[in-house]
């Protein structure tokens, strides 16, 4: 009998994710998938998982869950308060879980979504080449939409063993800090429509804070405080045109929009700035009342941000890989400034 997860409480909101659907905007697909997409990594990496295998995420207040089998699993992500059987169940680490465990995710006192990735992922069907659900498409995960009492979530076969990631350690620079005290900084590149707003305008936006409000969810993070100003009336908005991930709309009363992971693949408010990738992330972790503030940075060093990104989890990977038998070399080299991973099979 395949291993599962009974769900006991849904909590908030939560959805099976991957690392996204994509290749669909042209037809007004949004690409979903998860919103910290590295804490979601770094689970996966936990249990063993190849990148893109299918996890929940957890939004605020978590969900319960029966386990019916046996399983290892990783919660990341926001710190929430979380139990197995009722004792402490530490997060950032792999865990291994057995039949009729009970597996408690509370409130979320630090960040807003967290990451639970279960050796083997989520096996649920593939819709456009994805696991992920889309709830306003009602497409993807779990029958298209959040969890509810009473689901069955079955496991898949893991790749690899996973009782020998059980109890790894990952190093604490390894750890995002989502501090709820304080101001998140957020890295952009501005435009592609800066010319649509007044000096004023680009000077208030790169040097107000901005409060999260209880209006954000996975289309985008709406922010209130200082008014972006826009050049005139006639400049609130334009020909629709494509939204990239993390792109800030600026609609008519001038308030900030950071469009996420379920937003719309084309609209009609000019883009100011692009939170640049690597602090997607921390636009997803923020709560309503939290605050923000945007810091211009220029487009190479985003891609550089990127790349230190990238070696960073790589170097995760390999420390979390346990001692095979194997006598493989690995190295990483960069082509025109792309990265490939390399493999060679000593003799």
């Amino acid at each position: 009998m395949p291993t599962f997860f009974e769900v006991v409480s849904p909590g908030f909101l939560t959805t099976v994710q991957d690392s996204g659907r994509f290749g669909y905007r042209s037809i007004g697909m949004p690409v979903t998938g998860a919103l910290d997409q590295y804490s979601y990594r770094v689970a996966n990496l936990l249990v063993g998982n190849d990148e893109n295998a299918a996890c929940l995420e957890i939004t605020l207040l978590g969900p319960t869950f029966e386990v019916h089998g046996s399983a290892v699993i990783a919660l990341n992500g926001a710190l929430f308060q979380a139990t197995l059987n009722e004792q402490p169940l530490p997060q950032w680490q792999a865990v291994e879980v057995k039949e009729n465990d009970i597996i408690t995710i509370s409130e979320a006192k630090v960040g807003a979504r967290g990451y639970l990735a279960v050796a083997g992922g989520f096996d649920v069907p593939m819709v456009m080449g994805s696991r992920s659900t889309y709830i306003r498409g009602e497409i993807g995960g779990f029958q298209g939409r959040p969890l509810q009492r009473g689901d069955k979530l079955e496991i898949g076969s893991p790749s690899k063993e996973p009782l020998q990631y059980v109890g790894k350690l990952i190093p604490s620079e390894y750890i995002p800090r989502y501090d709820a005290s304080g101001i998140v900084t957020l890295r952009v590149i501005m435009g592609p429509q800066e010319h649509c707003f007044s000096q004023k305008g680009l000077q208030d936006f790169l040097m107000s804070t901005y409060t999260v409000t209880s209006e954000s969810d996975r289309m985008g993070c709406r922010l209130e405080g200082t008014s972006v100003e826009h050049l005139s009336k006639g400049h609130a908005q334009i020909i629709s045109d494509g939204i990239p991930l993390g792109a800030v709309q600026i609609p008519g009363d001038g308030m900030p929009i950071v469009m996420l992971a379920d937003g719309q693949t084309t609209g009609g408010y000019p883009k100011i700035a692009t939170v640049c990738t690597v602090d997607l992330p921390l636009v997803s972790q923020c709560k309503p009342g939290d605050k923000v503030h945007f810091l211009e940075i220029t487009q190479d060093e985003a891609i550089s941000l990127l790349k230190e990104q990238e070696d960073k989890l790589h170097k995760l990977q390999l420390m979390l890989t346990p001692d095979a038998s194997s006598t493989a070399r690995h190295f990483r080299v960069m082509v025109e400034s792309r990265y490939f991973d390399v493999w060679v099979e000593e003799r």
